[in-house]
């Protein structure tokens, strides 16, 4: 197959036509790198905080296999109920917050919770409070018992006496806590260490 030469009239359109093209994906010339790049310095590691020394442990008591062991200490790591109840914050009248410990002020009212269950107890306690509470009494008296020894052979440790440790914190909670100012451990003349003063608010 022959080629067909162009003329010269179709040469000259051709050329001018090409001289006028603008090609879609212009080529950018690359620039050539003039700076070398600076090293970049490695993090500096933060220093290591000192971690505190820890505290001498106690030398373990001598203890032999098959040796009794004393049943009459208690294993409780929990704070006792008279330590809980002497950081509570001091809410009634200084003075007579001292005549109370003493045993000076007397109970105007009394509830005796010893021998109930908690669920017994809880809504007895409920009762009894508001009731007081509605009918003008200020210092009334709660009776929970010192509670029984644990149970050495149980499978899981409790503590003595639930229901002394868990009034407390019921007269903590809504909807006593709205009416009670003050908890304080009973004097020995009313009761000792299984009774509770409670000092409620001024209606």
């Amino acid at each position: 197959m022959s080629r067909r030469r162009l003329s010269d009239e179709d040469r000259e359109l051709w050329e001018r036509v090409k001289g006028s093209a603008v090609p879609l994906h212009a080529r950018q010339p690359i620039p050539r790198q003039t700076q070398v790049p600076k090293a970049v310095a490695p993090p500096v590691p933060l220093p290591t905080p000192a971690l505190p020394k820890p505290a001498p442990s106690k030398p373990v008591a001598h203890f032999r296999v098959g040796q009794a062991a004393d049943h009459r200490r208690s294993n409780d790591l929990l704070p006792g109920l008279a330590d809980s109840l002497a950081n509570l914050p001091l809410r009634m009248d200084a003075g007579r917050f001292g005549k109370l410990k003493r045993g000076k002020l007397g109970p105007e009212a009394r509830i005796d919770l010893h021998g109930m269950t908690l669920a017994q107890a809880h809504p007895e306690l409920i009762g009894f409070i508001l009731g007081a509470r509605a009918s003008g009494k200020r210092l009334v008296l709660v009776i929970t018992g010192k509670g029984r020894p644990n149970d050495i052979d149980a499978p899981m440790p409790a503590r003595a006496g639930r229901l002394r440790h868990d009034v407390p914190r019921w007269l903590s909670l809504p909807p006593l806590v709205s009416v009670v100012l003050q908890v304080a451990p009973a004097h020995r003349r009313h009761g000792g260490e299984g009774a509770l003063y409670v000092y409620l608010r001024a209606p």
